[in-house]
C-alpha cells in the first residue's frame, strides 16, 4: 500500500470521527438498526445486481485496489528494447532463449509466438484479445463497487423514511420527536458514508489500476510488433516512450 493510500484512507476517517466526537456523544450517531439496514441491503443488493460467481472474488478485488504493486513502464521499455538490440544482432530466433528468464507471461507469449513464425496479425490480434477481456474483467470488478456506491445512500433514503413513518405514526409524545427524527436521520448519513468513504474511492482505485495495467500490456504489445518486425532498437525506443508522459521521455524527446 503506498504512502497516498494510507494517507488518504486513514485522513479521510479521522477527519469522519472527529466530526463525529466534535457533534455531540459518539453514542447518538449509533443506531443498530440503521447499520444493518445499509451496510445489510447494500452487500445484498450486489448479489442481486451480480452473479454470485463474480461477487465471491470481491475479496481479491479489493485486495487489487490498495496492494498491487506499480508497473513501471519506463523499465518495461528499457527491457524490450533490449530483446529488440538481441534480435537485430543475433536473429529472432535468439530470443527463445532470452523467453526463459522473463517473469511476466504476457511478453513471453508475444516473443514466443514471434519467435515461432506466427503471422503479425494474428499476434496482434492474439495480444489485444487478451487485454480486451483483461479490460472486461476490471470493468466488471470495479461494478461491484459502483453498484455499492449506486445504492448505498438509496438504503439510507429508505431508511430514514421507514423511520419518519414509524415515529410520524405515534406523535402523543412531542419530546420523542427530535429524537426520532435524529434516528430516522442516521441511516442516511451511513448510507453517504459508505457510498463516498468506501466503495467510490475503491472504484475510483480500481480504475486507476486497471489503465496502469491496460498501458503496461498495450507497450508490450507494440514492442513485440515492432521486434517481430525488425525494427531498429532505437526507433523501438522511441516508437514506445510516446506512452510516457513528457517529464519521463528524454529531454530531446520531450521538447
Amino acid at each position: 500500500m503506498d504512502l497516498g493510500t494510507i494517507f488518504g484512507l486513514i485522513g479521510t476517517w479521522l477527519l469522519i470521527i472527529a466530526t463525529l466526537l466534535l457533534g455531540g456523544k459518539i453514542g447518538i450517531y449509533l443506531d443498530i438498526p440503521s447499520v444493518v439496514l445499509v451496510f445489510g441491503a447494500s452487500i445484498t443488493i450486489v448479489f442481486f445486481a451480480i452473479p454470485a460467481r463474480v461477487v465471491k472474488n470481491i475479496v481479491a478485488i479489493t485486495k487489487k485496489a490498495f496492494f498491487t504493486s506499480p508497473m513501471p513502464v519506463d523499465k518495461l521499455i528499457e527491457d524490450m528494447v533490449g530483446y529488440a538490440e538481441i534480435a537485430r544482432r543475433d536473429g529472432i530466433l535468439s530470443l527463445e532463449n532470452a523467453v526463459k528468464d522473463i517473469d511476466d507471461p504476457f511478453v513471453v507469449q508475444g516473443i514466443q509466438m514471434a519467435v515461432d513464425g506466427t503471422d503479425p496479425e494474428l499476434i496482434e490480434q492474439i495480444m489485444l484479445t487478451d487485454l480486451d477481456n483483461l479490460v472486461e474483467r476490471h470493468e466488471t470488478g470495479k461494478f461491484i463497487f459502483d453498484t455499492i456506491t449506486k445504492y448505498a445512500p438509496a438504503m439510507g433514503m429508505i431508511g430514514t423514511l421507514i423511520g419518519l413513518v414509524a415515529m410520524l405514526a405515534d406523535l402523543s409524545d412531542p419530546a420523542a420527536i427530535g429524537a426520532g427524527l435524529a434516528v430516522a436521520l442516521l441511516t442516511t448519513m451511513y448510507g453517504s458514508i459508505v457510498a463516498n468513504a468506501v466503495s467510490g474511492p475503491i472504484a475510483d482505485r480500481l480504475s486507476r489500476r486497471s489503465a496502469e495495467e491496460v498501458l503496461y500490456k498495450t507497450v508490450i504489445v507494440k514492442g513485440v510488433m515492432a521486434i517481430q518486425s525488425g525494427d531498429n532498437p532505437r526507433v523501438v525506443e522511441q516508437k514506445l516512450r510516446t506512452f510516457l508522459p513528457p517529464s519521463q521521455r528524454p529531454k530531446e524527446e520531450a521538447a
